[in-house]
């Protein structure tokens, strides 16, 4: 007889931003909060449009700053983040990931990114002093603001899968999620998961929807244990002072964003 090693409990952020409760995100968001917690995991929820999240970056999110005083939001959000001086929500959610060993992402693609409340979110919670800034570790690496953490994509695309592969017309997934998975997870020191999609979501029959949870549920028992993606370090010798990637650094025939990620195996 055999048996399976339990899996350390892990502390886990799911993040929705879909306006209608009954649609395909909110089922994906629901199936796997059930899942995780099923498998003995804590998670939280942040469901952007049920809690009416603000999206735009303004003066209120630090209240500390003088109204007649010119808002240089780098520095303001680094001031208020390090002085603990940031709006209670925007707070809320830093603690939210502070907590996390992982951070999950369930949203629709639209116009080729993230619905404009999750930008928000984005935008509102990595402040400076947080995410990233000069008081903290270089970014883009293992070592930076959130290291530690792994981090999932969940998207939603009415479009077929075969239009967005290598010769597909809307571009490879992994290049349009790119800024996402590699100017927010890898930069800020998360260690970001290949993407599970869910294609044809305008028409997702009860069979393909069964078969996508069972495909989710695979992604997510692997949270922990799958490989992210092999994004390389800005301090891991690959680069050179300007930022730029050294030559012959790469695999043979890479170009464009797969430049940035180390060859397999």
């Amino acid at each position: 007889m055999t048996t399976t090693t339990p899996q350390p409990r892990k502390k886990i952020l799911v993040v929705s931003a879909h306006p209608e409760p009954r649609s395909l995100n909110a089922a994906l968001t629901t199936f796997a909060v059930e899942h995780l917690r099923a498998a003995g995991h804590e998670v939280r929820v942040s469901d952007l449009y049920a809690m009416k999240w603000k999206s735009a970056v303004d003066a209120d999110d630090f209240p500390d700053h003088a109204g007649d005083r010119r808002l240089h939001v780098m520095a303001a959000s680094e001031r208020a983040t390090l002085a603990g001086r940031l709006s209670p929500d925007v707070a809320a959610e830093q603690e939210k990931v502070r907590w996390s060993d992982a951070v999950i992402l369930q949203f629709p693609l639209w116009w080729f990114s993230v619905p404009a409340i999750l930008k928000g979110w984005i935008d509102r919670v990595f402040t400076s002093g947080f995410g990233y800034g000069p008081a903290l570790l270089p970014p883009y690496g293992e070592g930076s603001a959130l290291a530690g953490r792994r981090a999932l994509l969940s998207v939603t695309a009415g479009a077929r899968e075969s239009s967005f592969s290598d010769r597909g017309i809307h571009g490879r997934l992994t290049d349009v999620l790119h800024p996402v998975q590699h100017g927010l997870f890898w930069f800020t020191g998360m260690a970001p998961l290949e993407p599970f999609a869910a294609y044809g979501s305008n028409d997702l029959s009860a069979e393909r929807f069964a078969a996508a949870k069972r495909e989710y549920g695979r992604r997510l028992d692997g949270l922990f244990t799958d490989e992210p993606v092999p994004f390389r370090s800005l301090v891991g010798g690959d680069y050179d002072h300007d930022m730029r990637l050294l030559p012959g650094v790469e695999a043979p025939g890479a170009n464009g964003l797969e430049l940035h990620v180390r060859p397999r195996g």
